[in-house]
């Protein structure tokens, strides 16, 4: 029986690889059914050969925990063993959000401190009011026991002299336990990072019996979706310099203390200091919301934004906070690039919906014609020529996307240039001003919109390295109304790339990575490879939610599968993978606990992070403290 499955999946997969080459240049209407059956094929194959001593994959999240986050015995002796072989430990004090917290709740987050492996520590309760009777019964009786355990801190003065010297603050939000391994995991990487000042790390949620669920497995340190999701939350790790000079914790004390403490600290940390562990390393009790209390969390970001110097405003959703950024009284110009080769309705409804739609006031139409012959499409597009601030430019050329665009853009009169599939419809009236406004923002380079299919579920949400072999896009036929995983598909955030079919970008950084790759990538990637240009030049890709679009699917290009066709699209990939495979197989904005083999952030069947318990003891650092 086993191996009928395995010969059933090994034909899937060739099928799922066919589908990837015609999702290039066909219509979604064909591809989606494909797919949808060809995942449930692949779910009908996973439960009926499973092999001895492996998980179904696609399993639920407390069977993915039992294979791949339980350390038994064994490896929990590894570590310590580990830890033994250091050189130096980095000390940690902790701070434990008590406020509002009760005794049995407290008791758990401190019973889960006193299972660590990792015993460098000492505990403060920190509470805006004097603790209540029961508490200080119970902090009186584990402190009788474990001189580690101490009442209250307000900062790290006041516990450098209740304890003597620490190396790092650990604050805990309140309800936040720990696994065992929870403090050799952050001092490991202290470690391995000497130069880190801020780490963070993976979440869950437990229930009263132990039970976990709703993982949030996090990307590495990305500002903008930090600044819609306290990525700090509930376990912050900072280095106690840096913990003192931003401030520490506020008097009186702030109802969202930890976010006010941790922007305060990134503000002066640099984004290469900042740490994330790809595991979970903390568990909420009970169903705790990321937005617990919204006002405190506006008002924490709104004084942030203030003290940063930047004009913006942050208001409170049901999946976190949305940012908006202030536009100049002088809206910059923007030219909008759109290739085409006849498809006379879709360009017509493309420019006619951002002509009717768009509020943005300051823009151009460059419509580029691929050596169109249609002649009810020539008129048309002889028609908009003679239209104050369209101009349509003739280009005959083989079509090559990348050369299409390049040759516009270098006419382009716009301090941002857009570019636009002759497939996407404008739906919402501020589309244009959500991405201006965030690709005028330092350090941003491209910038991505939310499109949709026309049955409003997500096309695109951000374009993840490795899915599928090179890319694929985000939550594809995601509801759009659906919060994704960690709320991620309704939060601004930084993707390692966005898809060019509506993309917004200042022409001198178009210019300054050299536009697209016209050389190697005439159609498939050129986009992928023009952000992770951008990248690499020290700019971050953002994509918003708040940006919604139409986007029909490669309506114009038909079902190209022929030879020539799907050698371009093979040598394409090659070049991608000599280019950028190491990040490829290591997306920054995606985790390795989560899966390549479909874009819908399941997890992944086993994860791409390395066991706890390492085979050989880390090597420690010659000289000097973290």
């Amino acid at each position: 029986m086993q191996r009928q499955v395995d010969v059933l999946e090994g034909r899937i997969g060739a099928l799922q690889e066919q589908i990837r080459t015609l999702t290039q240049s066909t219509s979604w209407r064909v591809t989606a059914p494909l797919r949808w059956a060809t995942d449930c094929l692949r779910r009908i194959t996973r439960g009926t050969g499973v092999r001895a001593n492996e998980p179904a994959q696609g399993g639920p999240y407390s069977e993915w925990v039992a294979h791949y986050d339980a350390p038994d015995a064994a490896s929990l002796d590894a570590v310590r063993l580990e830890t033994g072989s250091w050189a130096m430990r980095p000390r940690f004090l902790i701070l434990v959000n008590g406020d509002a917290a009760g005794a049995p709740v407290l008791q758990g987050v401190i019973g889960s401190l006193l299972a660590q492996t990792y015993a460098e520590w000492r505990l403060c309760l920190v509470r805006e009011d004097a603790p209540g009777e029961e508490i200080r019964s119970l902090l009186d009786n584990l402190g009788a026991t474990d001189a580690r355990i101490r009442r209250r801190a307000i900062n790290a003065v006041e516990a450098a002299s209740a304890f003597g010297p620490a190396d790092w603050v650990v604050w805990l939000d309140k309800a936040c336990m720990l696994p065992a391994h929870a403090l050799f995991c952050v001092a490991r990487e202290i470690v391995e990072h000497p130069a880190a000042s801020m780490i963070y790390a993976d979440e869950d949620r437990i229930d009263a019996e132990g039970r976990r669920s709703d993982p949030f497995f996090k990307p590495d340190w990305n500002p903008d979706l930090f600044l819609g999701r306290n990525l700090f939350s509930p376990l912050a790790c900072i280095r106690v310099s840096l913990f003192e000079d931003a401030g520490g914790l506020r008097q009186p004390f702030d109802k969202a203390p930890g976010l006010d403490l941790a922007l305060r600290c990134t503000e002066r940390a640099s984004a290469e200091s900042i740490r994330h562990i790809p595991r979970v390393l903390a568990s909420v009790f009970g169903s705790t919301s990321p937005v617990a209390d919204q006002s405190a969390g506006e008002h924490a970001l709104n004084r942030h934004f203030e003290r940063i110097g930047v004009a913006a405003t942050a208001k409170a959703t049901p999946f976190g906070f949305r940012t908006r950024y202030a536009l100049p009284t002088q809206r910059p110009f923007v030219s909008l690039v759109i290739p085409t080769r006849n498809a006379l309705d879709l360009v017509r409804q493309c420019i006619e919906s951002i002509v009717m739609e768009t509020a943005y006031p300051n823009y151009e139409i460059l419509l580029v014609d691929n050596g169109s012959d249609d002649p009810e499409a020539l008129a048309y597009f002889a028609a908009l020529n003679a239209q104050q601030n369209v101009t349509v430019i003739r280009d005959e050329r083989p079509f090559n996307y990348s050369a299409l665009n390049n040759a516009a853009v270098a006419r382009a009169r716009g301090e941002l240039i857009g570019l636009v599939n002759n497939d996407i419809e404008a739906i919402s009236p501020d589309w244009l001003d959500e991405m201006v406004s965030l690709a005028l923002q330092p350090g941003v380079g491209a910038v991505g919109a939310r499109l949709l299919y026309p049955d409003m579920t997500i096309q695109h949400g951000g374009v993840i390295l490795g899915v599928g072999g090179i890319a694929g896009h985000a939550y594809k036929h995601l509801p759009s109304t659906a919060p994704g995983h960690g709320g991620r598909a309704q939060l601004v955030q930084s993707f390692s790339a966005v898809t060019a079919a509506c993309l917004v970008v200042r022409k001198s950084l178009y210019e300054q990575v050299g536009g697209l790759d016209e050389e190697h990538l005439g159609v498939a990637y050129n986009d992928v490879d023009f952000c992770l240009r951008l990248r690499e030049a020290g700019f971050r890709n953002v994509w918003t939610p708040y940006a919604e679009l139409l986007h029909h699917e490669s309506a114009t290009r038909g079902l190209e599968v022929a030879d020539a066709s799907r050698h371009r699209l093979a040598h394409e990939a090659e070049w991608m993978q000599r280019r950028w495979g190491a990040l490829i197989a290591n997306d920054p904005a995606y985790n390795p606990n989560l899966t390549l083999n479909f874009e819908d952030f399941d997890l992944a069947w086993p994860p791409r992070v390395a066991p706890i318990a390492s085979p050989h003891p880390q090597p420690a650092p010659k000289a000097g403290n973290p």
